[in-house]
C-alpha cells in the first residue's frame, strides 16, 4: 500500500474492546505501541496479532497506538483492520486478504 492518506481510529475504551489509532511515520516499518490491561500476560500474542493483521493488509509507514481492554483475537483483528482501512481511505477492500 502507499502512504496513508489520514490518521484514524477504530473501537472504543470498553471492556474487552480495544481502540486502535493510526498515525503516519517515516520509513517503511509499522510500528506498535500497545497499553495493555492484560500485557503481563498476553503482550507477545497481542503484539502478533496486530502485526498480522497490518501486514495482511499491506500496510507501511504507520504507527499503531493501541490501548486495550482485554479484546479476544477476533476483535483485535477488526479494530486495527477498520482503523487501517479507514487511514488508508478504502472503502472497498479486498476481502479475501482480511
Amino acid at each position: 500500500m502507499t502512504k496513508i492518506a489520514q490518521a484514524a481510529r477504530a473501537g472504543t475504551l470498553e471492556s474487552s474492546d480495544l481502540f486502535v489509532r493510526v498515525v503516519p511515520i517515516e520509513g517503511e516499518a509499522v510500528e506498535i505501541e500497545l497499553e495493555s490491561t492484560v500485557c503481563e500476560i498476553y503482550a507477545d500474542a497481542i503484539y502478533a496479532t496486530i502485526k498480522e493483521s497490518a501486514i495482511a493488509l499491506g500496510a507501511v509507514g504507520v504507527k499503531l497506538i493501541v490501548q486495550d481492554k482485554g479484546a479476544l483475537d477476533y476483535v483485535i483483528k477488526a479494530r486495527v483492520q477498520s482503523a487501517l482501512l479507514r487511514a488508508y481511505g478504502i472503502s472497498e477492500p479486498d476481502w479475501s486478504v482480511l
